[in-house]
C-alpha cells in the first residue's frame, strides 16, 4: 500500500491539485440542507464519475469519511491501480462551508491546495446513496454505501444530474469486482 501525494480524488475529493480549483460550486446546484455529517461518515463506494487524469486507471474506489472532534470530517480516499497491482491512497481533512447542516465541504488533501465536494443529490432516510459535484460540472461522483446502486436508483440519480447540465454521457463506470490480484489489504 503506497501513501504519496495522490494522483486521484475519490467520491470528488480530489478537486484539490486541478489548476484554478476552488471551494466554489456550479451555479445552479445546490448543495443538500440539513445534512446529518454523523450519518456521512463512514465507507462510500464510487459507482460512476466523469474521468480526471487524478483518478484515471484506478478502480474499486473507495472514501472513508470520519467526523473529528473538532467538527472537521478526516477523508481516506483508496483506489487500486489493477495494472501495478498496487493502492493509491490519499488522506485528507474536509470543513464546512456554510456549517455542518449545508453538504458544501472545502477538502484539503495536502496544504494550501483544497476542492469543492458538494453533496447535491442524497438518500436522505437511509444515507445510502449520493451524488457529488465539484466546483464546475466536470466534476461529478455517484457514490454508494455498497459497490453498486440498483437500476432504478441509477437511473433516477443520472437524469438528475442530466438535468442539471452535467455531461451524463461521460461518466465512467467504477469497477468495483474483486481485484484479479492481491493487493496489500488495509
Amino acid at each position: 500500500m503506497k501513501r504519496r501525494v495522490p494522483r486521484f480524488g475519490v467520491a470528488g475529493l480530489a478537486v484539490l491539485v486541478v489548476l484554478g480549483a476552488c471551494a466554489g460550486r456550479p451555479e445552479g446546484i445546490e448543495p443538500v440542507t440539513g445534512f446529518d455529517p454523523a450519518r456521512y461518515q463512514g465507507t462510500w463506494y464510487e459507482v460512476f464519475r466523469l474521468d480526471h487524469p487524478f483518478e484515471r486507471g484506478l478502480n474499486n474506489v473507495t472514501a472513508e469519511y470520519r467526523l473529528r472532534d473538532d467538527g472537521k470530517l478526516d477523508v481516506i480516499n483508496r483506489g487500486l491501480d489493477r495494472a501495478a497491482c498496487e493502492w493509491d491512497v490519499a488522506d485528507g481533512t474536509a470543513s464546512f462551508q456554510e456549517g455542518p447542516d449545508v453538504a458544501s465541504l472545502s477538502v484539503t488533501f495536502f496544504w494550501p491546495f483544497s476542492g469543492a465536494y458538494n453533496v447535491f443529490a442524497l438518500d436522505r432516510e437511509n444515507y445510502r446513496w449520493a451524488a457529488v459535484a465539484g466546483p464546475s460540472r466536470d466534476y461529478l461522483w455517484i457514490l454508494s454505501r455498497e459497490p453498486d446502486l440498483p437500476p432504478g436508483v441509477r437511473s433516477r440519480i443520472i437524469e438528475q444530474a442530466a438535468a442539471l447540465g452535467f455531461p451524463v454521457s461521460n461518466l465512467l463506470r467504477v469497477d468495483q469486482r474483486p481485484p484479479g490480484c492481491n493487493p496489500d489489504r488495509f
